[in-house]
């Protein structure tokens, strides 16, 4: 059995540097280009601090009682290893870098950091699988070129493809090194989409062209609800999880030991160009069965577990389950940081047990969207029971607590994993955390009330600090038992306390410093890569401020263009300023003759609202276009006026209501505060590129 240090030690050397992300590439680029060693408690670190010797001592029990003697991981994640991409290095077609898996080269070393969970730095050691690997004859996969894995699966004359990543330019690189070793030159002649996150079909545009779908060569296959689910998770809202990613992804952290890692799901997400090209056929069925490609392929729809809309398949000629993102090497989000509709875990254990029995039994290989394959039927069998039990338990024993009076505010901190599920390394916390999954059940089932009257319409904590604040007795006295509790090592105390001080007095820099240096240390010590990067963000931003620089956004022209109609219309009501709205009331038929749609839109009560299918008989109104030149209008490229004058609408009635109504639209922002008192930071040209690719990050899981 290999061992991690047996691992790392055949790994080809990286070379030196590792390149610095977000912010900091250009400021602190000479002094993180290479490993850094740990430093001792109380010296300081670029744009960080070193840890406490609570914070060590948090980490050495870690060491001490986690499952290191299983490695069977290592073994298994190497497995069938062709050919590694001489090049970490992918640049992007705008010229940027779109992937670079050389800047997580300190991850390798052996040596344990203070600054970073054992657990955590193990599974960033298991990200590093760059390259492309055997599955099985017949079926391959090209790891590590971004968040997620691209699989190829022989077909009768080509390549089905299950998964594309999220950019074009890893996906191009994995298909031309796939190509090299492998591919025969076979083109491909299908492509899976597993379920409706961007990191799954982002790609796309790299291995099928809008040319290939026409003419029947390729056919792009998904699960039933796919392009409705894609817009509302990351439209709608898209703009406020846009701000919350910054957080949870850690956008602008170093990637260094004192700062960003690792995703836990992979190393990063790549940022490079995104694409969409809309399915073709869709499964509807819970359980449907076709060919593909000469290959016979059986669908199970999970509707509502990982994504709104996915499914797994079972590929019976190879003996393959592939489990798209309902199986990975982690305990899963039930509740996403960066903000979603809380997952059903009873539902996702339910769906994997049923794999379970229609295919675990015969399986001899499965296959994920994330991580490594599982081979033998027995190891199988053993991850797919213990992820069934993962969350069924969470489910079950958050609801037997809640039904006892636990409450919301109260469930992470009473909650546990079973001792035989901790002790399972794909059961661990790096990507949900039981303590925020924990939370998200209850508000699946309950809401974010705790029952308690006081918390039912409490004051915005800015109105409430400063009585907290002058019943503690002023800024002085909480500073000092502020600074008492951090040297002890009681961080989330110091929070409480600094977190008053900061509402209160949100330009006391003593303050800010002092709630930083609490964050701090308790990032250092959390195993999840999305609680690590939270706290290290909200250090981060409360040094330095919110960066200022392009806006990443939550839709590609892509996205937009395969959005329908009311959805695009849902969101204009979204957009709309309700203040200034106030007394205006209109009617709108709009018609769009090449695909037989019909609205109306109403404004009335300070609502934008469209109903699909009827018209009104007295319009304000009436705007005739078809919905190929719409979509030009939709994507902000043009407006209403350029397709009137270019003869591509017609409309009669009030023309002027069209300028009324663009002119209560808000364009967002997604970088407001969220830290008090977080002034804009100069941004520098490195940092804009980061902001500008966090859009990928958004729609990633």
């Amino acid at each position: 059995m290999t061992t991690r240090r047996e691992f790392l030690g055949a790994l080809p050397a990286t070379g030196a540097a590792f390149a610095i992300g977000g912010a900091f590439m250009a400021e602190a680029g000479p002094a993180l280009a290479q490993t850094t060693p740990p430093l001792a408690p109380g010296h300081f670190h670029p744009k960080g601090k070193a840890p406490s010797d609570p914070t060590i001592a948090v980490l050495k029990k870690a060491r001490e009682t986690l499952p290191f003697g299983d490695t069977r991981d290592f073994d298994e994640f190497n497995r069938g290893l062709i050919a590694r991409r001489a090049d970490m290095v992918i640049k992007a077609d705008a010229g940027h870098t779109a992937w670079d898996l050389g800047r997580f080269a300190f991850v390798d070393q052996t040596e344990d950091f203070d600054t970073v969970h054992p657990s955590m730095h193990r599974i960033a050691q298991l990200n590093q699988n760059f390259g492309l690997y055997e599955v099985v004859p017949g079926i391959y996969q090209v790891r590590g070129f971004d968040l997620s894995q691209t699989t190829f699966v022989r077909g009768k004359t080509g390549w089905i493809l299950f998964d594309v990543l999220t950019s074009a330019e890893p996906m191009r690189a994995a298909w031309e090194l796939f190509q090299e070793h492998v591919g025969e030159g076979l083109p491909v002649t299908a492509v899976v989409y597993s379920h409706n996150h961007g990191d799954h079909w982002g790609g796309v545009r790299a291995v099928v062209t809008d040319e290939d779908v026409a003419a029947g060569r390729v056919e792009i296959i998904a699960p039933a609800g796919f392009m409705e689910n894609l817009v509302a998770e990351n439209v709608y809202a898209g703009n406020a999880m846009n701000r919350r990613l910054f957080y949870q992804y850690g956008v602008l952290l170093p990637v260094s030991p004192y700062g960003y890692v690792t995703q836990g799901l992979g190393q990063a997400v790549s940022n490079g160009k995104v694409g969409l090209i809309a399915p073709t056929r869709f499964v509807r069925d819970a359980i449907e069965e076709f060919d593909v490609d000469g290959i016979r392929l059986v669908f199970q729809n999970t509707p509502d577990t990982e994504a709104p809309s996915e499914m797994n398949t079972w590929i019976p000629a190879y003996k393959a389950l592939w489990m798209a993102e309902n199986v990975s090497a982690t305990l899963h989000n039930i509740y996403t940081l960066r903000g979603a509709p809380v997952r059903d875990p009873l539902r996702w254990s339910k769906y994997l047990a049923a794999s379970l029995y229609l295919y675990g039994q015969e399986a001899e290989v499965m296959i994920t969207a994330h991580h490594w394959p599982r081979w033998g039927n027995q190891r199988i069998q053993e991850v797919l029971r213990a992820q069934r039990d993962l969350y069924a338990h969470m489910n079950n024993h958050v609801l037997h607590l809640a039904n006892q009076g636990v409450t919301i505010n109260q469930i992470h901190n009473v909650y546990q994993v079973p001792a035989s599920l901790q002790d399972k390394w794909y059961a661990r916390g790096y990507h949900g955390s039981p303590q925020h999954n924990a939370r998200g059940v209850v508000q699946r089932y309950l809401g974010f009330w705790d029952c308690n009257p006081a918390t039912l319409i409490p004051l915005s904590p800015a109105d409430s600090a400063p009585l907290y604040v002058e019943m503690m007795g002023g800024a002085a006295a909480i500073m000092a038992r502020a600074r008492s509790l951090h040297d002890a090592g009681d961080y989330l105390l110091a929070i409480e306390i600094l977190n008053k001080l900061v509402q209160a007095e949100p330009q006391n820099p003593d303050a800010r410093d002092m709630l930083a240096d609490a964050f701090e240390q308790v990032g250092y010590q959390q195993e999840n890569p999305g609680l690590r990067n939270s706290f290290l963000s909200g250090a981060y931003e409360l040094r330095t401020g919110v960066p200022q620089g392009k806006s990443p956004k939550s839709s590609g022209p892509d996205v937009v263009r395969a959005m329908s109609t009311e959805l695009w219309l849902n969101f204009l009501g979204i957009r709309m300023d309700a203040t200034r709205a106030e007394g205006l009331r209109f009617t709108i038929n709009l018609v769009l003759p090449d695909i037989g749609e019909t609205f109306i839109i109403e404004l009335d009560n300070a609502t934008l609202t469209n109903t699909k299918g009827f018209q009104s008989a007295t319009p304000d109104l009436t705007v005739t276009v078809n919905r190929s030149d719409l979509v030009s209008v939709m994507m902000g490229v043009s407006d209403f006026g350029a397709l009137i004058s270019a003869g591509k609408a017609t409309t009669t009635g009030d023309l002027s209501i069209l300028a009324t109504l663009a002119g209560l639209m808000v364009d967002f922002d997604p970088l407001f505060e969220v830290m008090p008192g977080t002034a804009p930071a100069a941004t520098t040209e490195a940092a804009a590129n980061t902001l500008d690719a966090a859009a990928g990050a958004t729609i990633a899981e």
